[in-house]
């Protein structure tokens, strides 16, 4: 039985604050304050910061919202990883758009903190900033804050600093866990001004920890998790908290480790990211069972998956995707992948879903994991571009049937169906009587074939490596559908006229059939529609794709409501948006994306983008007459379906024109190499013991940059001695992550270039530390007594990830050990980093070259004396080169345009360059490495209508004639609309 909300209220106050959230205190035990009975029925309102009390609790079937079925459509997207707040509105708004009621991030401890005790939630961090736009969009949030988020991030979201502290992490080390407890601290008194329990936001869910498959038999694990559980309670998160279990091992289910006697408040969910290449899995509640069967090891909570594959990281030189990049994860993992294995886990009772990703972005600056470049578009329905892309069809259409249609959060396993050529799951809503069928194809060649149901054989066609969801006996609004061929995407009331939208791939025949007790009067208002009545039920066919929308309007046959279908495509059915006001609902089609809707009077205030020339039609509650979108007011007409359609077609997006890279300088740097540079400021590195995870070798000192305070970026090492005769070689071993770099001078000599090897697909690519000897001769003139110099520089690229809880982010960084041959000299070694962290733009994104620290990279630095310089180049030396230049952008003020800069060059020069736009570190490119060659820049930091400066930091090997060659700013989308963009 739910809780009224006085008792809720009374217990909110006590030490039993989870107890109302309902769920299980173990496998088969109920909670007392889980729902026994919640019949189907309309889902909860869509979520804001609305003043008042909620209720959030669950049974095995679904998440419960005051006493309301709630299916959760979740995408994640990660704020730090789109480093320009403004344009978090304009993903959110996409997502909420296109069928998602929920939105996943992670909060990365690192991003947050540049030092022990030392936070910065303000600028590109306001993590309350996030949760307001969330809240302000009607999304709910899942909260992720770790303290280990993995994410592909540097050190997996462990601060750098961490690396260098006492204390085993993810333990329950008392050293490790007061630094947590300090994070969660800043995180939670954030968060609980967010929670919507409390009505002050949409914060739904929480996660502790990521991932956590290791100690989980032992004690040191158990207390651990019970630790971060108590902790965040005892900061006043009252929403269900969860653990997202590292495939199907059955790990964290409720009632495995103590969470303070509380009996409610905890779900089991689990990660999957299946291969495009295999059979989807059945991980749901009808899988096949047991404690490693996914859903089944918590057989009294909802079916629920964190993480499910939206596409995949790629790492250096392009591994999983034959060099090919993003493009190819997204072709791989397309619009029909994504069907088959949602559909797969929908049928086996899975309402609980986030998408990852459904927005990757940038890993920009010092912020990617070494398994990645910097790009983490990830092959997202929605690209780093920020464009919406083909793969949104089957999330636009699962995220607003799961909203609109409430028998898909209630559903049990019916009786078993065969169709020659399918893999078919039958469903069925017990409140209701409605049946569902998934249809899955897993092989290549398209399936003809006929599908038993309740309703009678349905003859369907299924593509090769897709799937096809059908329902018989669903409700649309006064009406039954017996059943139809295309699937149902959402039935909804505006004004006084229900409307069904089904949808398919293009070229498919919809076939209908609605029950009418009598005659109906039917209009078919596009020519593209059949229809006959047969004297019990109504007959309608459509071709999809053909003329874009096809509507039939249905009147009478027993029902006072009149009655719109509408028959999409997916290209069609993506640019239908629903959308909730306090005076009803609305359904708009026809552009790009629709942003927001306010009524004010009689008129329907509509912001969104469009791209090409289109109608807009509006279906809205009575007493509406007027469309105004993005501030003009449109002419209408009223249609024979109750629409409010324009007479004229919006325009298309008009042209963008960017304008050509010149007027480079340029100046060469590294003055570090010299023999007579003034390093007195640089710390003596002098330590001999270090809590790294790389052991100190014998009769050295510790070299690891991370011992020093430098933790990202570039760290140069001058080592001082006398006396350089009969020295031949000098071996200087380093530990990096992937493509690490180092370079050596004696006394301003280049002695040469060392780098890690691309990672390979089968053994290296989710290697994290890497490390080698550079071995270097010395040539005879460089022999001789006296004072030398060795000034090394180490590319030291990023963390390791902590995965397996073997502390392994506090691998070593940099120079790890020196030895020579020929001679043995004593050497005192002085080491720099980076400097202090930038306050705008956060400990991430600087690094140790001479020029950062000198401030070349930012906007305001004087560069009239550097040399004039023009693209391609061809030098060659051993160093940091850097290149500036500025340019001017005009896009028209109502335009989104995203931009990207692209550099191209003979793939065999060995060279890499740092981006900075506005001063902003924005990403790496490695030539003869890839696979990326263009990178976004946000904006925001990108003035669209303004002066920007853009900076490369070219490092340079030697080993080849080194560039850049072509640099060009490259349009990556545009769209007449956006959001208001505030400079950051």
């Amino acid at each position: 039985m739910a809780l009224s909300r006085r008792t809720f209220s009374a217990l909110a106050g006590s030490a039993a604050l989870g107890l109302a959230l309902g769920g299980s205190g173990g496998p088969g035990a109920p909670s007392a304050y889980a729902a026994r009975s919640v019949p189907t029925g309309p889902a909860p309102a869509p979520p804001s910061a609305d003043g008042r009390r909620h209720i959030v609790g669950y049974d095995r079937y679904s998440l419960l919202v005051d006493g309301r079925r709630l299916a959760v459509w979740s995408g994640e997207l990660h704020p730090f990883r789109l480093p320009s707040p403004s344009l978090w509105r304009d993903v959110l708004q996409k997502m909420r758009a296109h069928g998602y009621n929920t939105v996943s991030i992670y909060v990365a401890w690192n991003y947050h903190s540049p030092a022990p005790g030392r936070y910065d939630f303000t600028g590109v961090r306001d993590l309350d900033l996030f949760l307001r736009t969330a809240a302000e969009t009607g999304l709910y949030v899942i909260l992720r804050p770790g303290p280990y988020i993995n994410a592909e991030v540097d050190g997996g979201g462990f601060p750098g600093w961490l690396t260098a502290t006492k204390g085993t992490a993810r333990t329950d080390d008392p050293a490790y866990l007061s630094h947590v407890d300090e994070w969660l601290t800043q995180v939670d008194r954030i968060a609980r001004r967010h929670l919507f329990t409390q009505g002050t936001g949409t914060v739904l869910l929480y996660q502790i920890e990521n991932e956590y498959d290791s100690h989980v038999t032992e004690a040191t694990g158990r207390a651990y998790m019970s630790h971060l559980y108590k902790k965040v309670r005892a900061d006043g998160i009252d929403v269900p908290l969860f653990h997202n279990d590292k495939g199907r091992n059955g790990h964290w289910t409720p009632g495995s480790f103590d969470t303070g006697g509380e009996r409610g408040g905890w779900l089991y969910g689990f990660d999957g990211y299946p291969s495009p290449y295999r059979t989807p899995p059945d991980w749901g509640r009808f899988g096949s069972g047991g404690t490693t069967g996914g859903a089944t090891a918590s057989p009294s909570t909802p079916g629920f998956v964190p993480e499910f594959g939206g596409g995949w990281f790629d790492p250096w030189g392009g591994a999983y995707f034959d060099g090919k990049g993003y493009a190819e994860s997204r072709r791989t993992r397309d619009a029909a992948y994504e069907r088959r294995f949602h559909l797969t886990n929908l049928a086996n009772g899975l309402t609980l879903h986030n998408v990852y990703m459904t927005f990757g972005g940038t890993s920009w600056g010092w912020l990617p994991a070494p398994v990645v470049y910097t790009s983490y578009d990830y092959g997202a329905a929605i690209d780093e571009a920020r464009n919406v892309t083909d793969k949104i069809a089957p999330m636009h259409q699962l995220g607003h049937l799961l909203q609109r249609v409430p028998d898909f959060a209630k559903l049990d396993r019916a009786a078993e169906v065969k169709a020659k050529g399918l893999k078919v799951y039958h469903l069925a809503n017990p409140d209701t009587g409605a049946h569902v069928y998934v249809a899955r194809n897993d092989g290549t060649d398209a399936v003809t074939t006929d599908l038993p149901t309740d309703a009678g054989d349905l003859r369907i066609t299924v593509p090769g490596k897709d799937a096809k969801l059908l329902a018989t006996g669903l409700s649309l609004g006064g009406r039954t559908l017996k059943y139809c061929t295309a699937q149902p995407v959402f039935c909804l009331t505006a004004g006084r006229t229900d409307i069904a939208l089904f949808a398919g791939r293009p070229d498919d025949m919809a076939e209908l059939v609605l029950s009418c007790p009598a005659e109906p009067a039917v209009q078919r208002l596009d020519p593209e529609a059949g229809w006959g009545f047969d004297g019990r039920d109504l007959h309608v066919n459509a071709p999809l794709g053909k003329g874009g929308l096809t509507r039939v309007l249905v009147e009478k046959g027993g029902s006072d409501t009149p009655l719109v279908l509408l028959f999409a495509d997916d290209a069609t059915s993506v640019r239908l948006f629903p959308y909730d006001t306090p005076s009803g609902t609305l359904l708009v089609y026809g552009p790009k994306l629709l942003r927001h809707v306010e009524l004010r009077g009689s008129e329907i205030h509509l912001t969104g983008d469009v791209t090409d020339a289109t109608s807009l039609e509006v279906w809205a509650p009575r007493g509406l007459d007027t469309l105004v979108w993005n501030g003009r007011a449109l002419h209408t007409r009223v249609t024979l379906s109750g629409s409010l359609m324009t007479t004229d077609l919006l325009p298309e997006v008009p042209e963008v024109v960017l304008p050509e890279l010149s007027g480079w300088r340029t100046r060469t740097e590294n003055p570090e190499a010299g023999p007579n540079f003034d390093d007195s400021s640089w710390q003596v590195a002098g330590r001999t013991s270090s809590f790294s995870t790389t052991p100190v070798p014998d009769g050295q000192p510790v070299l690891f940059a991370d011992d020093y305070g430098f933790h990202y970026g570039d760290v140069w090492y001058r080592g001082a001695f006398t006396d350089s005769r009969g020295l031949e070689e000098i071996s200087l071993a380093y530990s990096t992550g992937t493509q690490g770099m180092l370079m050596a001078w004696l006394d301003g000599e280049p002695l040469g270039t060392h780098r890690m090897p691309v990672p390979d697909k089968t053994t290296t690519v989710r290697k994290g530390t890497w490390t080698d000897t550079a071995v270097l001769p010395v040539r005879e003139r460089l022999r001789s007594p006296g004072r030398h110099v060795l000034s090394v520089l180490v590319r030291r690229m990023q963390h390791d990830q902590d995965g397996k809880a073997l502390d392994t982010h506090k691998a070593a960084r940099g120079l790890t050990a020196a030895a020579f041959r020929g001679a043995a000299p004593k050497v005192t070694w002085r080491i720099q980093g980076e400097g202090a962290p930038d306050p705008v733009r956060g400990p991430m994104n600087n690094g140790g070259l001479y020029g950062e620290r000198q401030g070349w990279h930012l906007p305001g630095f004087r560069d009239h004396d550097w040399e004039e310089a023009s693209f391609p180049r061809a030098d060659r030396r051993q160093g940091v080169t850097w290149y500036r230049t500025a340019f001017r952008l005009s896009v028209p003020a109502d335009v989104d345009a995203s931009v990207g800069l692209t550099l191209e060059d003979d793939p065999y020069r060995a060279y890499r360059a740092q981006i900075f736009l506005n001063g902003w570190n924005l990403g790496q490119y490695i030539n003869n490495v890839g696979p990326q060659h263009t990178f976004v820049l946000p904006n925001g930091i990108l003035r669209t209508r303004g002066a920007n400066t853009l900076a490369l930091a070219v490092l340079s090997e030697f080993t080849t004639l080194s560039g850049p060659g072509a640099v060009r700013l490259t349009l990556l989308g545009r769209a007449s609309g956006g959001v208001p963009v505030t400079p950051v």
